[in-house]
């Protein structure tokens, strides 16, 4: 299928929907591996994240000093001015210490230690980015998870092209105030999913969208955040008038504002918009026709 522009997915009808399900799909990998957790707690380290695994799978075998090293990680952080050296350097020693990264053996300068994903976090992000393209597909009808299950070198190239289009771009790389205080918080991108993934038939035109019963205890106990953190969150976006509960005391349903929404959809829909341009160059450097092309 043709590629999909941003424009186009997040005013497709059924753009909603498929918000709900890439929610339920990242709920469920949190839930099979709470550990994965580490790799997106917060926006900050979701950039990072996507920035490791760019480094880490533009590794060649005819260059064994190439790909993911802590110097080469730190310069692109700090380029991107997503987090501090100390931060950048304290994450990446994180990620080795819950064994997300490992070295890799027999390289020839014992000086530079190179570093590579290992299965835990690499099926995490591949069921990541497949379950995206499935979203996709059910757009336009495509078959874009199909393919992409059937041949794993589309992931792997695509992987470091959709993280460069992402971080680089900054409606996606500085979400709206709206929603930013809860991304840039410790697993405020999860609440946001569960959040979205109580939604059915949205009216966009509404000016609330109710998510039915909601109660910050329940999500302190779902996802192990703390309800102070919580609090912190709810509370700047009550204050701002962004959702509200039915009754005082957060009781009954809670309510999501148009704007909020909306500006939730439309900074996701930079996310699937680059998922897609970079399925179609993976696509174009293997040389595998599109569906569309091979239809033609």
């Amino acid at each position: 299928m043709p590629l999909m522009s941003r424009a186009e997915i997040v005013a497709h009808p059924l753009y909603p929907a498929i918000e709900r399900q890439i929610a339920q799909h990242l709920i469920g990998i949190h839930m099979r591996t709470p550990r994965m957790s580490r790799l997106k707690a917060s926006h900050r380290k979701w950039l990072m994240t996507q920035s490791v695994f760019a480094l880490a799978l533009r590794r060649t075998p005819d260059d064994p000093l190439s790909g993911l090293t802590a110097t080469r990680f730190v310069e692109t952080v700090m380029r991107l001015g997503a987090a501090s050296r100390n931060t950048a350097t304290g994450y990446l020693a994180e990620l080795v210490a819950y064994k997300f990264l490992r070295d890799v053996p027999d390289v020839p300068d014992k000086r530079v230690r190179v570093l590579e994903p290992t299965e835990l976090s690499l099926n995490g992000l591949r069921s990541w980015f497949n379950g995206h393209l499935a979203c996709l597909d059910r757009l336009d009808g495509g078959n874009r998870e199909m393919t992409s299950l059937a041949e794993e070198r589309i992931f792997l190239i695509a992987q470091p092209i959709g993280a460069d289009i992402m971080v680089g771009d900054p409606m996606w790389r500085e979400p709206p105030d709206s929603i930013g205080h809860f991304l840039w918080s410790d697993l405020g991108g999860i609440i946001l999913h569960d959040l979205i993934a109580r939604l059915d038939n949205v009216d966009r035109a509404a000016e609330n969208v109710s998510c039915g019963p909601v109660t910050l205890v329940e999500l302190s106990e779902t996802y192990q955040v703390s309800t102070t953190n919580l609090k912190r969150m709810f509370k700047k976006a009550e204050t701002e008038e962004l959702l509200c509960w039915e009754h005082p005391r957060r009781r009954g349903d809670l309510l999501l504002t148009n704007r909020f929404l909306e500006d939730y959809f439309n900074w996701q829909s930079a996310k699937f918009a680059a998922i897609d341009q970079s399925y179609h160059q993976a696509l174009a450097t293997l040389g595998i026709e599109s569906e569309n092309a091979a239809a033609a």
